[in-house]
This record gives structure tokens, C-alpha cells and sequence, in this order.
């Protein structure tokens, strides 16, 4: 990704060997070690975030397909903040097309996208817009609606 080695080296020995505890309204677990993802509180954990979404976005090639839809004449395929990556795309196939690119490169630095439940939060969302989009739109304007889909985990 571009980091200098002494970086990397640093952020591994920060997150190694780290152990938490959870409290419930029953009382505190066990202690157990963390194995994956940025730890919730860090201050570093927005920033190490950012950085592997960035580079899983560029990687995917989605500027060089022109995929996405047209807003004010720039082609827009995603948009993300804080956590949730929202991806768009002109019709279900394009984006199905650009969630298995996102999905291909995200594995390829060791994250893991839960296809299943994106497709059916995506499914509920669209279901619920459907009778507003009807009611306000003529069918031809329908027609241009993306499908937008909020990815977790990224």
C-alpha cells in the first residue's frame, strides 16, 4: 500500500498481543485477544480505516470503467463516510459488478464483505423507497434511479 516499513512496523506492535474485556448489564466477560480489525476508541483506527478504503476504491478500477452514475457531470460510483461505503451504480448489473470488484480487492488486503446481508439490506431499503419513488416520479424518471447499497466493514 505504500507505507514505509518502520510505519507498519509500529501499528503492529501497537495492535499486537491486545486483549479486551465487554461489560454487559449482567457483568464483565472474560478477557480475550483481538485477532482482527481496528479497535473501537483508538484514535488511529478512522485514519487506518480511511486508508485501507481508499486504496481497496482505487484498486477496484471503478474511475477507469466509468461506473457509477452522472451528478453536476462527473461520473459518481461511490461515497463514503465514516464507516459505510455507499456504492452506485446505473442498474443491478453494474452494481453487482462493482460490489464483486470491491469484494475481490477488499480479500485481497484481508477484509472480508458479507454479500448475503448486503444484498438483502439493499433488498429491504429498495422494497420500502419503491412506493414513494412511484408515486413521485413518472416511470421513465424511475427508470434513472441507482440502486444504492450500503457496504458493512469495509
Amino acid at each position: 500500500m505504500g507505507i514505509p516499513d518502520h510505519l507498519t512496523c509500529l501499528l503492529r506492535n501497537l495492535y499486537a498481543d491486545q486483549e479486551a474485556t465487554v461489560g454487559t448489564g449482567h457483568g464483565i466477560t472474560d478477557w480475550f485477544q483481538i485477532g482482527k480489525g481496528v479497535r473501537q476508541g483508538c484514535i488511529l483506527s478512522p485514519c487506518l480505516f480511511n486508508l485501507y478504503a481508499e486504496y481497496i476504491m482505487r484498486n477496484t478500477g471503478l474511475e477507469e470503467a466509468q461506473a457509477g452514475i452522472k451528478i453536476a457531470g462527473r461520473n459518481i460510483n461511490n461515497l463514503r463516510y465514516a464507516d459505510e461505503t455507499t456504492l452506485m451504480a446505473a442498474s443491478e448489473e453494474e452494481l453487482k459488478r462493482l460490489l464483486m470488484k470491491v469484494k475481490e480487492e477488499s480479500e485481497k488486503v484481508g477484509l472480508k464483505l458479507n454479500i448475503q446481508n448486503t444484498f438483502e439490506s439493499v433488498l429491504m431499503r429498495w422494497m420500502k423507497l419503491e412506493p414513494i419513488i412511484q408515486s413521485e416520479v413518472s416511470q421513465k424518471e424511475k427508470h434513472q434511479y441507482s440502486i444504492l447499497t450500503h457496504i458493512y466493514g469495509i
